[in-house]
């Protein structure tokens, strides 16, 4: 198993920090490598939500299915995915900063290979994971400080 961790402080409400997170659509507005996103079910958020995302990775697209396992409105949502022999389990949480202005947005994502290769590849390309995420993280902080 390995385990990312990732914060970032955003000059926005937490609600609207919650919201660009917690919903699939709003989350392909602020990451453009994110291309499409295809719902699963009725609902577009909450408990139950499953959705799949297509996004680019170099120079091929691929697409994961997700499931919101947690949802607490204005304070973290879990996402889990299975994809490649690994179960994804990321949880982000947002957290008023003390001068009221601004957001701490924290991603912990476990990665749980259950496949001989995954055992194998997960450890390796860690580096790779964590620079995509920060690349997200980054991409939700601009398109909301822009706003």
């Amino acid at each position: 198993m390995t385990h990312t961790w990732l914060s970032r402080t955003i000059r926005a409400p937490t609600t609207a920090v919650f919201e660009t997170v917690a919903n699939a659509t709003n989350y392909t507005k602020a990451v453009s490598d994110i291309v499409k996103v295809e719902f699963l079910t009725d609902q577009r958020s909450g408990v139950g939500t499953r959705f799949r995302e297509t996004r680019v990775m170099g120079r091929r697209a691929a697409t994961t299915e997700i499931e919101v396992t947690e949802y607490v409105a204005n304070e973290r949502i879990r996402m889990v995915s299975d994809a490649g022999g690994t179960v994804w389990d990321s949880i982000f949480t947002v957290t008023p900063v003390e001068d009221g202005d601004a957001t701490r947005l924290e991603l912990v994502m476990e990665a749980r290979p259950y496949r001989l290769l995954s055992r194998i590849l997960v450890p390796l390309t860690k580096g790779i994971v964590s620079k995509a995420i920060a690349s997200d993280m980054d991409a939700v902080k601009a398109h909301l400080e822009a706003r």
